[in-house]
């Protein structure tokens, strides 16, 4: 029996990927995938040329917003997972409503709609970004919510109006929280491919303050495995984190990306005015995941940044474009 899955989001970075993999070589074989996605900047057809021709696919270009729309679509679905997201924090210092509108509107919408139609399971992506900082050790699941940014801040609302349908109404509801991502098709605002752009045009790339802030990066193949471990086998009205174990300060990622890219530092690295409110570190606890549902990373870091550097390398025809149109 084939399970119908609606994935918000599907033209992202993340989704794409997820999108990507459950209908290409090796996926489950047994899933029909419908994307929604209203195709904002971020938003790029091309990530699912992939698999358009696929016969369990299909797209929509629509707002999760919109309630009619969604509650169409979760008549016709088993199962949602739910990508759609303003993600960018520096977007959201300077203007927050979006995301608010986005982040928190749209998931009760989403959510409502799916509680409405006897959808069978809901899968929330999030990030360990609503956590807030931690100077050391890691965070388990259990940690109180402390969010700094205007996204996180949205981010984590949309994680407890998820959770309150599972616990007033029994909706099956799983949320992932990913430490932060990279890999191929990423959108180049974000720091990964902002550096490798930049560096393979020569350009010079931003760090912010004293380039101190630390992140755990975690390779895309690994996120969408979490996530489907979690779709999969995990449990209602559960929070997974999901991590890639590898931490680094940005100065740290900066010499790595210099080195991949045949730059130096003297020449293209620009300090910058360290953004406000800015997370020292983000360090998630993946114990939970990787006992329950035997998650491991499989991505070692210096084999996927090579890998996405070299990506970078050979589709200027997709980066080029999307760098013009949102001048980076």
């Amino acid at each position: 029996m084939t399970t119908k899955i609606l994935v918000t989001g599907g033209a992202g970075f993340i989704g794409s990927h997820y999108v990507r993999t459950l209908l290409g070589p090796g996926g489950p074989g047994d899933v029909a995938v419908t994307v929604l996605d209203k195709l904002t900047y971020a938003g790029n057809p091309a990530n699912l040329d992939e698999v358009r021709d696929h016969p369990g696919f299909g797209f929509v270009q629509g707002d999760i917003c919109d309630a009619e729309l969604v509650g169409k679509l979760m008549a016709e679905h088993d199962q949602v997972v739910h990508f759609a997201a303003e993600s960018h924090v520096d977007r959201s210092i300077d203007g927050g409503a979006e995301f608010v509108r986005t982040n928190v509107l749209g998931t009760h919408t989403l959510v409502d709609a799916a509680h409405r139609a006897g959808v069978e399971r809901f899968v929330h992506i999030s990030t360990d970004e609503v956590y807030g900082s931690i100077d050391e050790g890691s965070w388990p699941e259990t940690h109180p919510l402390e969010p700094n940014s205007p996204y996180s801040s949205a981010k984590a609302s949309s994680d407890l109006i998820a959770l309150s349908y599972h616990r007033t109404h029994g909706l099956d509801v799983r949320v992932t929280r990913c430490s932060n991502n990279y890999g191929h098709h990423h959108f180049p605002e974000k720091v990964i491919p902002l550096f490798i752009t930049n560096l393979l045009d020569g350009g010079k790339v931003p760090l912010y303050g004293d380039g101190g802030n630390v992140r755990d990066w975690l390779h895309i193949d690994d996120h969408v495995q979490g996530i489907e471990l979690v779709r999969t086998k995990g449990r209602s009205g559960e929070v997974y984190n999901i991590g890639g174990g590898t931490e680094l300060s940005n100065k740290e990622l900066t010499w790595l990306l210099l080195e991949a890219c045949g730059a130096d530092w003297d020449t293209s690295v620009e300090y910058v005015t360290d953004r406000k409110g800015h997370d020292r570190r983000y360090s998630v606890d993946c114990t939970k995941i990787r006992a329950e549902l035997g998650y491991e990373p499989r991505k070692d870091f210096a084999t996927g940044l090579a890998e996405t550097v070299q990506w970078y390398r050979d589709n200027r025809a997709w980066w080029e474009p999307l760098k013009e149109r949102a001048a980076l």
